[in-house]
């Protein structure tokens, strides 16, 4: 956790938050392990003398969430995980373990997140012997397709939502000045992120077949990586004050969090006004999302109203409209846009997804 973004952003206790309606800023209670302005272990602690809650930083990332001993209890495995096995102990684990083991979902995860992020910077050749010539990048793709969309070009700090390994947040820094945050809730994924940030040197498995992996680790090159951290957090419940960024990014979790308008009210709060955010979505409803609360994708009296994408129109057009996310508006969409994820050697899958703009008013 980098210090300059917990002394910017100024957190504050989520349990403090959600269930007394208190605004307690978090405080550095301890520091175990430091690497520059980097505290790679230690713990944040609630100020308010009622709670004292306490949220640990492991491998660089600070774990806040108001449900903290759910989080840890569900992740314990990512959490506790090794990273530094050699690539032949990984194989033997990979083949021991089987296609249903928690081992080998994470290792799948990390392959397709990975290679879509950070497989266009891999030195040439890296990657010449695959059997599938998919071509990474979707990601990259479709966040500069959303942000083109805006009529105004935002301004940091920047919430990448959902961030996975991190290429939207290193990208933005890339190109613009100022703060930027990831946040996600796979610890694993997270974990990568905070390495590229920390060495700019990307490691992980690539999936051939079945549970056969190939190990790649190159170095990257982002020169303002200095801007950027990795936290796990909660999109629902941010450990935030209102109003504290300017822009807000959100691919592809919309349609993956329990309750979809509640995230566009997250981002509404998060948002100064004037600030801007881009989303991007398939509407491939996914557990945790309960059905009643999918926006679209479900039988209606009008058969036009079931269509995620006018659902989703109505809900950020605050005009004459009390179903609307107040003060959050549409601002330019495109409704159909590739978006490729290599799965193994002979797999891809291929979405259109909706990238839609809004602002805060």
């Amino acid at each position: 956790m980098r210090i300059g973004h917990f002394e910017t952003l100024k957190p504050i206790c989520p349990r403090c938050k959600i269930e007394r309606q208190v605004h307690s800023a978090l405080k550095i209670a301890k520091v175990v392990q430091q690497q520059d302005d980097i505290i790679i272990d230690g713990d944040l602690e609630c100020s308010d003398s009622r709670c004292r809650m306490r949220f640990p930083i492991i491998d660089g990332i600070p774990i806040i969430f108001n449900n903290r001993n759910q989080y840890i209890n569900e992740n314990f495995y990512h959490i506790t995980v090794r990273s530094d096995l050699p690539s032949s102990a990984e194989d033997l684990l990979s083949d021991v373990s089987g296609p249903g083991a928690e081992y080998n979902r994470m290792r799948h995860y990390m392959s397709v997140y990975c290679w879509d992020h950070y497989g266009d910077k891999a030195p040439q050749g890296e990657f010449a012997h695959l059997a599938l010539k998919t071509v990474p990048g979707s990601l990259v793709k479709c966040f500069n397709a959303g942000v083109d969309l805006l009529k105004h070009k935002p301004t940091a700090p920047m919430i990448d939502l959902g961030c996975a390994v991190g290429r939207c947040s290193f990208e933005w820094a890339e190109h613009n000045p100022g703060l930027v945050l990831g946040i996600d809730l796979n610890f694993s994924l997270l974990r990568i992120a905070q390495r590229i940030l920390r060495e700019n040197r990307v490691a992980f498995p690539l999936k051939r077949s079945g549970v056969v992996f190939d190990r790649h680790e190159y170095d990257l090159a982002f020169e303002n990586r200095k801007n950027v951290d990795f936290w796990a957090c909660d999109a629902l419940a941010l450990p935030f004050e209102d109003e504290s960024f300017s822009f807000a990014n959100a691919m592809n979790i919309f349609d993956a969090v329990s309750v979809p308008r509640r995230l566009l009210v997250s981002i509404r709060d998060l948002l100064v006004s004037g600030g801007s955010a881009v989303l991007a979505t398939p509407y491939d409803w996914t557990p945790p999302t309960p059905m009643q609360h999918w926006v679209g994708g479900r039988l209606h009296s009008n058969p036009q109203e079931a269509t995620p994408e006018s659902l989703l129109r109505k809900i950020l057009s605050p005009q004459n409209n009390p179903d609307a996310v107040k003060n959050l508006s549409l601002v330019g969409e495109i409704e159909e846009h590739p978006w490729d994820l290599r799965i193994h050697n002979r797999l891809v899958h291929s979405y259109n997804v909706h990238i839609f703009a809004c602002r805060k008013t």
